[in-house]
């Protein structure tokens, strides 16, 4: 009764007819929408063409000087930040956010946090904290791209946020003085 595949060949949805009772008639619609010949589990991400790598340097466990040079504006960054499909620092961090009712505590909350590192050590803990803390989760968001250990395939040969985004966030996280 139950030996029909139910899926035959990758991206094909075949539902046996021996299964089919109430319960199972409920459920079929779900399955058929959320097959792969639904086009949902192949639907590829758009990504613009990765920029060009600006190499940093790391002197007394902080990035001075801002990557390519670049100024960034705090109200975008604050944005970056909040924003689940980009920096998605409440993920893990509680920010000083309004409305922002869930949060992160794997990290340690910002609230303050320029009054406690300098700019340039927060710059290093954005760009790649594993040079602060090798064992740390903490994704490094401008971290040489070769140096990233098997990356999605949105994100080959690049970085996860750009310079640009990298240093708005900078920009935002410096105002958080208590």
């Amino acid at each position: 009764m139950y030996n029909e595949p139910l899926l035959s060949a990758p991206g094909t949805c075949r539902v046996s007819l021996s299964i089919i009772n109430p319960v199972a008639s409920i459920f079929l619609p779900l399955l058929l929408i959320l097959s792969p010949s639904a086009g949902l589990a192949d639907t590829p991400v758009t990504m613009p063409p990765p920029e060009s790598y600006c190499q940093w340097e790391v002197k007394d466990y902080a990035i001075e000087k801002p990557l390519c040079g670049l100024a960034g504006d705090a109200s975008r960054g604050k944005a970056i930040a909040s924003d689940g499909s980009r920096g998605n620092c409440l993920a893990c961090h509680q920010l000083p956010i309004d409305g922002i009712e869930a949060y992160g505590t794997i990290g340690p909350p910002l609230e303050g946090i320029a009054s406690r590192l300098t700019e340039g050590f927060i710059r290093l803990r954005v760009v790649d904290t594993r040079q602060v803390n090798p064992m740390s989760i903490m994704p490094g968001f401008y971290r040489d791209p070769a140096l990233i250990h098997r990356p999605g395939k949105p994100y080959l040969g690049r970085t996860f946020l750009s310079a640009q985004q990298v240093e708005d966030v900078i920009a935002y996280l410096v105002t958080l003085k208590q």
